[in-house]
């Protein structure tokens, strides 16, 4: 869909600095540093981390109380109506008018972000079939499901064509189904499309699905920003699935001197050595049990920051 050019490999999709806005007494984002490369990069954090506020600042929508944030190379605080030419925004609350079509309203938002009204209208009609919106386009969207306002509101970040969409929230108040469907619109926007998306979520198991890299906030502070394969690199314990006799097998290898863990119908083993692939092996012969699989466990996402939340935060696995 975009023919516009994005930031060189390797340069930088976002930058911030010592990152910081108060509202009052209220420190919602507080000396973010971090340096975001081009593809679909993931911020996630819980319920009032500082997510929204963030993005209303790469918008140029809310100046920062101190530091410094460039998008696509653009200041913030003094280049955005530069920044919103070139950038797509999904809220993350309702804000459709209920008397209008989609096509109406994202006609109307593609014109205000300055297509003339033919291209505005062939935009329209290319971003709603490719949000999965076809006859329903026409109706008012006060009559829409959930999902479907939030693949209009999808649509409209799309209209003018960005090099960069942000997404707040956009699998909020959808059903299993309808996240799935969501998130594999997002993936191709960035692999199909060649647009860049900052996504945000307080669902981990979301983010590690579809994005290239995360950025992990809490209270406004980075916690972490890496590649979603380093966050989710392979760990020292081995997942063992067999056909039956999980338990069986599992008596057998704790008195081969194996740290053994059951977790559904799968054992979960501590990898002290190599050797650990024998005798899972010669233990499932002797005992005539199928070996189904035997891997080494990737890290989870949500393990790595499960301890910052403990005490009541709510990022959760999705």
């Amino acid at each position: 869909m975009s023919d516009q050019a994005t930031p060189a490999t390797g340069a930088s999709l976002i930058r911030t600095e010592g990152l910081t806005k108060r509202f009052g007494t209220v420190t919602a984002v507080d000396g973010l540093g971090v340096d975001v490369a081009p593809g679909v990069v993931g911020l996630v954090g819980a319920n009032g981390a500082g997510k929204s506020t963030l993005l209303k600042m790469f918008l140029g929508l809310l100046t920062p109380t101190s530091g410094r944030a460039s998008v696509l190379g653009l200041d913030v605080a003094t280049e955005g109506e530069r920044i919103r030419e070139r950038v797509g925004y999904m809220p993350e609350h309702d804000c459709l008018p209920p008397d209008m079509s989609a096509t109406e309203f994202v006609v109307q938002m593609a014109r205000l972000s300055g297509l003339p009204r033919t291209s505005a209208r062939e935009r329209t009609a290319d971003t709603l079939r490719h949000v999965g919106l076809y006859e329903e386009r026409y109706r008012p969207m006060g009559g829409y499901s959930t999902g479907m306002r939030q693949r209009v509101k999808l649509a409209q970040a799309l209209a003018h064509d960005p090099q960069l969409v942000l997404l707040d929230e956009p699998t909020n108040g959808l059903d299993p189904a309808g996240r799935d469907e969501m998130l594999g619109l997002i993936r191709r926007i960035g692999t199909e499309f060649g647009i860049s998306v900052l996504v945000t979520s307080h669902l981990l198991g979301e983010l590690e699905r579809v994005c290239d890299s995360v950025v992990v906030i809490d209270g406004g502070r980075l916690l972490r920003s890496s590649s979603t394969a380093d966050m989710t690199a392979v760990s020292s314990v081995v997942v063992v699935e067999v056909d039956a006799g999980e338990e069986d097998l599992a008596a057998r290898l704790r008195r081969d001197g194996l740290g053994v863990e059951r977790v559904g119908r799968l054992l979960e083993i501590g990898l002290r050595d190599d050797g650990i692939y024998d005798l899972v092996r010669d233990g499932a012969a002797d005992l005539g049990i199928g070996l189904v699989r035997m891997e080494r466990r990737r890290h989870r996402m949500a393990e790595l920051f499960a301890a910052r939340h403990d005490e009541g935060g709510d990022v959760r696995v999705g």
